[in-house]
C-alpha cells in the first residue's frame, strides 16, 4: 500500500431541501433517521450549521469552493454559469491523487465550463446510470447505493476516494398522501405545524410526504455505510451528512429566515474525531467544508489555486474533546442571497444580507419594492408549488388569515431583526423596537464590515452586477415578460393555481 492510501476517504451526503431539526437525534419523532442518528452518535452532531445561501446551486457552490456566495460572481445566483476561474475542492482532490465521483445531484441547476468551452465536472465523474423501482412517484429512480458501489468498484484500490452523494429527495414534487399511505405515518404524530402556515390536514399530510422522502435519503445513507463496513473502509472514511437548504415550503427554502439557512449536520470519522458522541454549539458555515476536506487530505489550500478560501477548517472541533461551544470565535455566521428563480421584470433578484448569532438574526433587504418570492402574476416562482403553498395563497383574500400570505409572500421592510433564541420561526420583527436599536445597529455594522473585507459587491455599491449575470436556460431568459404576455407556459416547478392577478403598488 502506498502513502496516498493512508489519506482518508471522504463521503459527503447531501439531502435536497431537508430542514434542521427533522431527525431523530434532534428530538423529532415524525421523521425517522436512524442512519443520520448513527453518524451523529458515532461522530459529532452540530446544532448551528448554516448555508450562506438557501437555494440549491448557490448553496452547493459554497460547499465546493469554501467561499461565501457573494464571493462567487455568477455562481452566487441560481441557474448560473459557474465561473471558470474558480476551482472546486473535488477538482483539487482529483489532481492530488483522489478518485472522485458523484451520484444524482451535483452542482445544479447551472452549467460549468472550462475556459475553452468544454464541460467541466466540478463534482467529479457521474455515477447515476443504475436504476431502481422508487417507493413513490415523486422519488427518483436512481439507485444511489448501487451507483456508489459502482464508483468504489471503479477505483484503483491504492487510491483514496471522495464521493458526493447528491440525493434528489426531499425536493419537490411529492406523491400526495405517500407519507400516510406508504410510510404508515399519522398527522397527529406531528408535534406542531410552524406558526406561519395554516394547521390543517392538507398541510400536515404535505409534511408527512416530506418526511417520507427524507427517510428515503437516510435509508440509502445507511446502505452506503453498510457497503463501506463490508469493504473494511468505513473507519478510514470521513462521512459528512447535511442538506443544501431548508424544506421546499413557503417562507423556508429560498428565503433568509432561520429555518431557511439552518441545516442538519453530523460528521463521523473514527480516525480523526477525538471524542465521538459530542454535540457542538459552534456556528459552522458550508464554506468550512472545503478547507476541512483539504486538511483531511493533507493538502495546503494555498497551493491549490482555490484562493481565496474564506471558510475555516473544522479539524480543531473534530479533534477536540469538548462539547458545546469549542471555538470562541465561532459565534456567528453570515448569510445572504441574490438572484434565485425567475419571476420579476428583467429577471432581477431579491438581494438580502444577514448575520446570525446565538440570540439574534438580523436581515437587510436591499430592494423592498420587489416581491421576495417573485411576482404574484408570475406565480411566486421562488417557492415551489405544493399543497402547503396553495393553502397559504388561499388566505390572501381573507382578512382573518391574510397574515399567512403576508408572512410568506408579502413585501418586506428594509430591516428585520428576530430574537431566534425565543422566536426561531421569526414571527416578531423587532427592527422597529427602540429597545433593540443599539443591538440592531451593532449587528448591521459588524455584518457590513465583514462583507466589505470579503469584497462583496453588494456593500461596495456594485450589487447590480448580480442581476446582470445571465442564466443558462435560454427558455427562461426574459421569462417574466414572455409569461405575462402569454408566450410562456407555467414552469414545471409551479402549479397553475399559484399564478394570481397582478397587485398594484
Amino acid at each position: 500500500m502506498n502513502d496516498s492510501k493512508k489519506r482518508p476517504n471522504i463521503l459527503i451526503a447531501i439531502a435536497d431541501d431537508w430542514s434542521f431539526g427533522h431527525a431523530g437525534v434532534y428530538g423529532c419523532d415524525w421523521v425517522k433517521t436512524p442512519h443520520f442518528d448513527r453518524v451523529a452518535r458515532e461522530g459529532v452532531l452540530f446544532n448551528r450549521a448554516y448555508t450562506p445561501n438557501a437555494k440549491c446551486a448557490p448553496s452547493r457552490a459554497c460547499i465546493l469552493t469554501g467561499r461565501n456566495s457573494w464571493q462567487l460572481k455568477a455562481a452566487c445566483n441560481h441557474q448560473a454559469f459557474f465561473p471558470p476561474e474558480i476551482k472546486s475542492y473535488p477538482e483539487v482532490l482529483e489532481e492530488k491523487g483522489y478518485h472522485v465521483g458523484y451520484t444524482a445531484k451535483g452542482w445544479v441547476p447551472g452549467i460549468a465550463l472550462k475556459e475553452d468551452g468544454t464541460p467541466r465536472p466540478i463534482t467529479g465523474k457521474a455515477y447515476s446510470e443504475i436504476k431502481l423501482d422508487p417507493p413513490a412517484s415523486g422519488i427518483s429512480d436512481i439507485d444511489y447505493t448501487a451507483n456508489f458501489s459502482a464508483f468504489l468498484e471503479a477505483n484503483d484500490e491504492e487510491k483514496p476516494w471522495c464521493f458526493w452523494y447528491g440525493c434528489l429527495e426531499p425536493h419537490r414534487e411529492y406523491e400526495y398522501f405517500s407519507g400516510a399511505q406508504k410510510g404508515g405515518k399519522r398527522i397527529e404524530d406531528i408535534d406542531r405545524v410552524p406558526a406561519y402556515w395554516p394547521d390543517n390536514e392538507i398541510v400536515r399530510n404535505d409534511l408527512l410526504d416530506y418526511a417520507f422522502e427524507v427517510e428515503h435519503f437516510d435509508r440509502h445513507l445507511g446502505l452506503m455505510l453498510e457497503e463501506l463496513e463490508k469493504r473494511g473502509e468505513l473507519d478510514n472514511t470521513l462521512v459528512l451528512v447535511t442538506s443544501d437548504n431548508g424544506m421546499p415550503f413557503p417562507r423556508v427554502k429560498g428565503q433568509g429566515y432561520d429555518n431557511s439557512n439552518h441545516l442538519p449536520l453530523a460528521i463521523r470519522w473514527p480516525k480523526g474525531i477525538a471524542s465521538p458522541g459530542r454535540v457542538i454549539d459552534d456556528f459552522v458555515s458550508f464554506i468550512d467544508f472545503a478547507p476541512t476536506f483539504l486538511e483531511t487530505a493533507s493538502i495546503d489550500w494555498e497551493t491549490t489555486n482555490m484562493h481565496p478560501i474564506t471558510g475555516k477548517s473544522l479539524m480543531d472541533i473534530l479533534q477536540s474533546n469538548e462539547s458545546g461551544q469549542v471555538v470562541d470565535e465561532r459565534d456567528h455566521v453570515l448569510i445572504g442571497k441574490e438572484k434565485h428563480d425567475v419571476g420579476r421584470p428583467g429577471n432581477v433578484g431579491y438581494p438580502i444580507r444577514g448575520i446570525v448569532t446565538d440570540e439574534l438574526l438580523y436581515l437587510k433587504n436591499y430592494q423592498t419594492d420587489r416581491w421576495p418570492s417573485g411576482n404574484p402574476e408570475a406565480g411566486y416562482p421562488n417557492c415551489d408549488g405544493s399543497p402547503t403553498k396553495t393553502e397559504v395563497l388561499k388566505t390572501r383574500h381573507d382578512p382573518k388569515t391574510r397574515y399567512y400570505w403576508e408572512l410568506s409572500f408579502g413585501k418586506r421592510p428594509a430591516e428585520e431583526l428576530y430574537k431566534i433564541s425565543e422566536d426561531p420561526e421569526c414571527m416578531r420583527n423587532l427592527a422597529e423596537d427602540s429597545s433593540y436599536e443599539e443591538v440592531k445597529t451593532r449587528l448591521r455594522h459588524q455584518m457590513e464590515s465583514e462583507l466589505r473585507e470579503q469584497g462583496d459587491p453588494r456593500v461596495s455599491g456594485n450589487g447590480d452586477i448580480f442581476d446582470e449575470y445571465p442564466i443558462f436556460q435560454d427558455d427562461l431568459t426574459n421569462f417574466y415578460e414572455k409569461f405575462t404576455n402569454g408566450k410562456a407556459e407555467v414552469p414545471g416547478w409551479l402549479n397553475a393555481s399559484d399564478v394570481e392577478e397582478k397587485i398594484e403598488d
